[in-house]
């Protein structure tokens, strides 16, 4: 489960947005450590614990998987009964900071997830922030995201923020932001 890097002391840049995609925030307040809380969100078995049943989550790669950078682990998950394989790659790990994982094949044309932690009054906020932009032409990617994905989206990371909640005592979270990176 837990990869050795060097820590530099250093932090890596943020993962560079693609101005056509949309992207995610959220953050959730903890009172558990920094430590504690990054072996939980690095544990891949744990992601089952926080992923909403109606998408029948399943990770295919073998556990325990060695999470670390490079590491890539392959899911299944169904969207109204249609299977969706993905496959993700950590391609930033710096315990007990942060971690990014991309997805290298699956259902989005880009789907970038940052999680990182900071101690801030004696408790942590978890952040995320996910860079995403679904498959197709380009003149219905946005359609798309407008009719179904954005909706999709928020619902997934608010059923995450309420299982996080009640598994790990965190407060229900802020509000989930989706804006078009464009405009950032």
């Amino acid at each position: 489960m837990k990869g050795k890097q060097a820590n530099t002391g250093q932090a890596a840049p943020a993962p560079s947005i693609d101005p056509e995609c949309y992207v995610l925030e959220t953050s959730q307040r903890f009172s558990r450590s920094r430590g504690e809380l990054f072996e939980f969100f690095s544990d891949p078995s744990n992601l089952g614990r926080i992923t909403p049943p109606w998408l029948d989550f399943r990770i295919l790669t073998p556990l325990p998987i060695d999470v670390r950078e490079g590491a890539q682990i392959a899911y299944r998950l169904r969207l109204h009964h249609v299977p969706i394989n993905w496959l993700t790659r950590i391609t930033q790990w710096q315990p007990p900071h942060r971690f990014v994982d991309e997805q290298v094949a699956g259902p989005y044309r880009c789907w970038v997830h940052e999680h990182r932690l900071v101690e801030e009054g004696g408790q942590t906020i978890m952040y995320d922030r996910v860079q995403f932009l679904t498959r197709g032409p380009r003149a219905l990617r946005h359609l798309v995201h407008r009719l179904f994905v954005n909706q999709r989206v928020r619902e997934i990371f608010a059923y995450r923020q309420g299982c996080l909640s009640d598994l790990l005592g965190g407060e229900l979270g802020s509000a989930i932001t989706i804006r078009r990176a464009a405009g950032a």
